[in-house]
């Protein structure tokens, strides 16, 4: 590449900016992503559903091997009841990986010679010809276009966009892997090839295979995961509950390790009060569950001269159609295809990007709503309902 190209800044190096930097260096330009954590980032054992828009990269540059290569899957969506009976069972197919897995998947293919760790973008301006980054480090970068792909804390957004924040949904997830040979073999005989789901009065549990330590894909030596969703209401109980060890407030995730015993012990004894014994299995014997409040962000523009903002930096969906990953791929892929129609013109190019988004965006969040007043505050929540199931534009989408 010659410094005639484009270049472009991705802000924020987790999978949306790596997608977004491996799509858009394939159209010629040159990249460098700027990411704020000092270390490679550590998805903390977090699973994520595969949609095509997550793993269209590696089909496009390998194939389906590729896919499977980073992922496993299950051939049943399934309910079970308070006793560990199956009260819902179809066939279904859906592919599962770790967040670890396809992370380090997407950097190995964009590489780090222009993976930039421990930088921290402060601040910005612009003008008609490019935009200016500046670096808590004290660096300062110019590019032709800036992607902000930084996540919910974004600081693009909060920068373009300093009145719109975070809206706490009235419940958190507790999350937690165990390896799938630490389990019971009855546990093990409904959850090890199925998106298994348990509902209760205001509470709901999501369980599900992805790839072990290591990637490890062999039955036996996969995770399994989960998410508890529980109501706590917004106040005190929730600001000490994302309160951790050390004192300090963590309002968007309290780490593995990091969340104070006492609610450790409580969580365990109420999954077994609360769950089916193969979900309540699951709870009690991870040794670091964590906490994520689930929150919804949304913003009026994603647009912004020479600079977009993108994924959950823009629209932070909740977990229900298991579509925030694939959400920013998909906005990744679209802004390539942009600034292809529009032969590289940055500002038209993010004029005709944005309102596809804004709309797709909208309208995700809208359906993740309604489907947590199903399960967390009316508990309507049917198994036959089609609208409970994952995807990002519908069900089964």
């Amino acid at each position: 590449m010659t410094d005639d190209q484009p270049r472009v800044i991705v802000v924020g190096g987790s999978m949306g900016g790596l997608t977004a930097a491996l799509v858009l260096r394939e159209l010629g330009m040159r990249v460098d992503v700027f990411e704020r954590s000092p270390e490679l980032l550590d998805g903390r054992g977090a699973g994520i559903v595969l949609q095509p828009d997550t793993v269209r990269w590696f089909r496009e540059h390998g194939g389906t091997g590729a896919v499977d290569k980073v992922s496993t899957g299950s051939s049943h969506l399934r309910y079970i009841g308070a006793g560990d009976e199956i009260v819902f069972d179809e066939p279904s197919t859906w592919r599962f990986t770790s967040w670890t897995t396809t992370y380090k998947a997407l950097l190995a293919d964009f590489g780090t010679d222009h993976y930039h760790l421990g930088e921290h973008c402060a601040g910005l301006d612009q003008d008609a010809d490019g935009v200016d980054l500046r670096f808590v480090s004290g660096r300062e970068e110019r590019a032709d276009l800036v992607v902000f792909a930084d996540g919910i804390s974004s600081t693009g957004r909060r920068r373009l966009l300093p009145e719109v924040v975070p809206q706490y949904s009235g419940y958190v997830g507790w999350r937690g892997t165990v390896p799938e040979n630490e389990v019971s073999a009855a546990t093990h005989a409904l959850l090890s090839d199925s998106l298994a789901y348990a509902i209760a009065p205001n509470t709901h549990i999501c369980m599900y295979p992805i790839p072990g330590k290591g990637g490890a894909l062999a039955v036996g030596e996969r995770e399994l995961n989960y998410v508890w969703y529980r109501n706590v209401p917004e106040g005190p109980r929730l600001d000490e509950l994302l309160t951790d060890k050390r004192g300090f407030p963590s309002p968007v995730s309290v780490h593995p390790g990091q969340v104070q015993d006492r609610y450790v012990t409580e969580l365990r004894a109420a999954a077994q009060e609360q769950l089916p014994p193969a979900a309540a299995e699951l709870v009690t014997r991870t040794a670091e569950p964590f906490i994520q409040p689930v929150l919804d962000v949304e913003v009026p523009r994603m647009a912004f001269g020479r600079v977009a903002i993108m994924g959950d930096a823009a629209f932070a969906a909740r977990p229900h159609a298991a579509a925030g990953t694939a959400k920013a791929a998909a906005d990744a892929w679209a802004l390539a295809d942009a600034l292809r129609s529009a032969d590289g013109d940055v500002t038209t190019a993010l004029a005709k990007w944005e309102p596809g988004r804004l709309e797709l965006g909208r309208s995700l969040l809208e359906r993740v709503r309604e489907m947590g007043r199903k399960y967390q505050v009316d508990s309507t929540a049917d198994p036959a309902d089609r609208s409970l199931r994952f995807g990002l534009y519908g069900p089964d989408q």
